[in-house]
């Protein structure tokens, strides 16, 4: 049996692999997937890439452009999510001053630099001809660290995932002022060069056997159920959200995508201008 390092944050999005994982179907092929969750998201999981402490991650594709770019020695191997994330924007539950067109001056709650809570709002901004300053970024590890920081006043915003935050803004914990929705797919599966290099046929079955997760679980006709009662969200919200959501059931990463995201990363400053989408993917899943 081949031992597999894979992680992901504790969402909706990776039930299918979740499924995949009790049914078996990896270790029908000789494979260990051991999975990890990242409650505080892709930030975490670039660290452990380039530690080498997880061979797999499913991170926000802006997330782990943005590290390859910067250095981190891994590939983007297939997308996951082919649609847009959306993300909530919250507040305080007592707060009445702000509202989603006045708090680009505010102090803003992420969980770790380089994150998609920290990347989503400068992007936000920079598409509202706005921008945002690194002295108004409060670093807070993870959810419970951006609702803990929202209601001590050490910050004023937190952009996260909005079905996932939606059971905090129904029990007073947040309240949402606002969404924004990324401008490309959200999930991408990367995998270590070492993985890819080492590890390619094992990357490739373990990869095949995620599509037709994914697969299965867009057939399904109980998911939404499953998501409800796994993910603590009420059925009408995870019907809404699991008919509203596509999953790669092919791999394939369209270069001009990628080159949207860094179009955006240059513009918010968050990348360097010279930079380029060259050996973002692994070649075996990129598409013109």
């Amino acid at each position: 049996m081949e031992n597999v390092r894979i992680g992901g944050v504790p969402e909706h999005f990776n039930l299918p692999i979740h499924l995949a994982i009790e049914n078996g179907w990896f270790e029908s092929e000789n494979i260990n997937l051991k999975w990890q969750d990242f409650p505080g998201g892709s930030g975490y999981m670039k660290e452990a890439l380039r530690n080498e402490d997880m061979d797999m991650c499913i991170l926000l594709t802006e997330g782990i452009v943005t590290d390859i770019l910067k250095g981190n020695s891994s590939k983007i191997v297939s997308g996951h999510v082919k649609t847009s994330l959306t993300w909530g924007i919250h507040t305080r539950t007592d707060e009445t001053k702000i509202d989603s067109s006045s708090f680009f001056d505010k102090n803003i709650a992420i969980s770790r630099y380089g994150s998609g809570s920290h990347l989503m709002p400068i992007v936000h901004a920079m598409m509202q001809d706005q921008s945002i300053e690194e002295k108004q970024l409060v670093e807070v590890s993870d959810i419970h660290g951006g609702i803990s920081s929202l209601e001590q006043g050490r910050a004023d915003i937190f952009y996260w995932e909005k079905f996932t935050t939606k059971p905090f803004v129904e029990n007073g914990k947040l309240k949402k002022i606002g969404e924004f929705i990324s401008p490309w797919p959200c999930f991408m599966i990367a995998a270590t060069d070492k993985m890819i290099t080492e590890r390619a046929q094992t990357l490739s079955i373990l990869l095949k056997i995620i599509h037709r997760a994914n697969q299965h679980f867009m057939d399904l006709n109980d998911a939404p159920t499953l998501v409800a009662e796994r993910y603590n969200l009420n059925i009408k919200d995870a019907e809404r959200w699991y008919h509203a959501t596509e999953w790669s059931v092919n791999g394939w990463v369209s270069n001009k995508m990628l080159e949207g995201v860094l179009y955006s990363l240059k513009e918010a400053g968050i990348v360097h201008a010279d930079c380029t989408t060259q050996g973002i993917i692994w070649e075996r899943n990129a598409r013109k």
